[in-house]
């Protein structure tokens, strides 16, 4: 039974501390659609996705309403679009690109997710043509995201996949440099990609999930900072334990959400990803977060100890909350999303070394960072291969999300707008990484993957 108390600190949450649920996303299996005529698969893949999420947008509105839960974005998700093409390769994928975006205008959803491959440990069909069409596809659509897995702790890293990334991330930022490069920020690279994450630009609907499922995101930075503001801790076992009992409290909401949309949409519950998804919104940073625990500024000495402890805490909180929790679900360290993590930046204190070293320890990994506009593609599939390396050797999800600014330089500024933020342009390290990305072939899986 519900205490009054509880319920007016969940009202103040909500109020003061930008609690919400970041997404309800729908996951739709494509599979029935495939067809090797591919304006007929298109017509399929478009007609299936608006039969199935048509009254997505509806509910969330009416659950944030009734319940007085802010539900900030509705969300697709959908099979990889390489696999559906598989049989169409010789035609233009992109078709599917604008087939997805027309569903999601028409449905009036935020984002739509699942222009992607699954290639860590080689090309099928469909798959280089997809990664190919990337840049294009995501500067002639609004709400298509995109991702690539180029590796996994059990299969290794694709090294021809990673090259082809590196390019592939900046044709897209100068397809779209007259839109502040937004096309790069629509674009992960992965390794050890989950199949049920809600949270974009990485969702897609795994070829595991059933037909249909409802995923819920949920996001508290600003939760989590106000009760260590409040707490006082004096220890770091005290500190554990309060972000396990407010990470409880935030993934019962969005436990709650999860299944009212399910049973309303008439659609299985899947997941509550309980991640900690920073906005530019002051108060709503991860980065304030680790403050809050007694950093002078995020990155410096003792950041990565911090945000492990914080990660661990959360994912152990959820666990307790929801029977299905899954995802990411951990803490998220995007740079141009985070008000601290954009301080630190400016103050000197946060670098990409010491954010890849965040890394090792948090849910994703290097996420919303504005690099230089004259990085050179081979830079950008080193920075993907150190990445997916800390993912393949730490059995761990590993992203890449980077953003050249094209025609600006380190210190400069490019700003997104909305959820996106605004990112400091960040200097990269220097030396030529190209004659080991152009090697090639696939970096072999480490041993822990031998776990049979």
């Amino acid at each position: 039974m519900l205490e009054t108390k509880d319920i007016l600190e969940t009202i103040n949450m909500i109020d003061n501390e930008n609690l919400d649920v970041r997404t309800i996303t729908m996951g739709i299996s494509l599979i029935d659609c495939i067809d090797s005529d591919i304006d007929k698969a298109c017509d399929k893949v478009y007609d299936k996705i608006c039969r199935y999420a048509g009254d997505l947008v509806k509910t969330g509105e009416d659950i944030s309403r009734e319940y007085g839960i802010p539900i900030i974005n509705k969300r697709i998700a959908v099979t990889p679009i390489a696999i559906i093409a598989g049989v169409c390769q010789t035609q233009k994928i992109l078709k599917f690109a604008k087939a997805l975006d027309k569903a999601a205008d028409t449905l009036g959803v935020n984002f739509i997710g699942g222009y992607s491959a699954l290639v860590e440990k080689g090309f099928a069909a469909g798959d280089y043509a997809l990664i190919e069409s990337i840049p294009e596809a995501l500067s002639v659509t609004e709400k298509v995201c995109s991702s690539v897995n180029i590796g996994s702790t059990k299969a290794g890293i694709n090294m021809d996949a990673v090259r082809m990334m590196g390019q592939a991330v900046v044709d897209t930022a100068k397809l779209t440099a007259d839109r502040n490069c937004i096309g790069a920020a629509k674009l992960v690279t992965f390794c050890n990609a989950v199949q049920d994450n809600p949270f974009m630009a990485g969702a897609f609907h795994g070829v595991g999930e059933a037909d249909c499922v409802i995923n819920v995101g949920v996001s508290g930075p600003g939760v989590v900072r106000a009760a260590l503001e409040k707490a006082n801790c004096q220890n770091i076992t005290e500190v554990a334990d309060l972000v396990k009992k407010t990470a409880f409290k935030i993934t019962r909401m969005g436990q709650l959400v999860a299944q009212q949309a399910s049973q309303r949409l008439s659609v299985p519950f899947g997941i509550v990803d309980l991640s900690l998804a920073p906005t530019p919104a002051v108060g709503d940073s991860v980065a304030h977060i680790l403050e809050e625990m007694g950093l002078e500024i995020c990155g410096c000495h003792g950041t990565t100890a911090a945000l492990a402890l914080l990660n661990d805490a959360v994912k152990k909180g959820g666990v307790m909350a929801s029977s299905h929790v899954g995802g990411l679900s951990g803490a998220f360290i995007p740079v141009s999303e985070d008000h601290g993590m954009i301080n630190a930046v400016k103050q000197g204190a946060l670098d990409i070394t010491k954010l890849e070293a965040m890394t090792a320890v948090c849910s994703v990994g290097l996420d919303m960072l504005v690099i230089p506009g004259d990085t050179t593609p081979e830079v950008v599939s080193a920075i993907i291969a150190d990445e997916a390396a800390i993912g393949m050797v730490n059995s761990k999800t590993t992203a890449v999300r980077v953003i050249p600014a094209i025609g600006r330089e380190a210190g400069e500024e490019l700003n997104f707008g909305g959820l996106l933020g605004a990112g400091p342009v960040m200097p990269l390290r220097k030396g030529d990484p190209s004659k080991f990305v152009n090697l090639g072939g696939r970096l072999p899986a480490p041993l822990q993957a031998l776990k049979n």
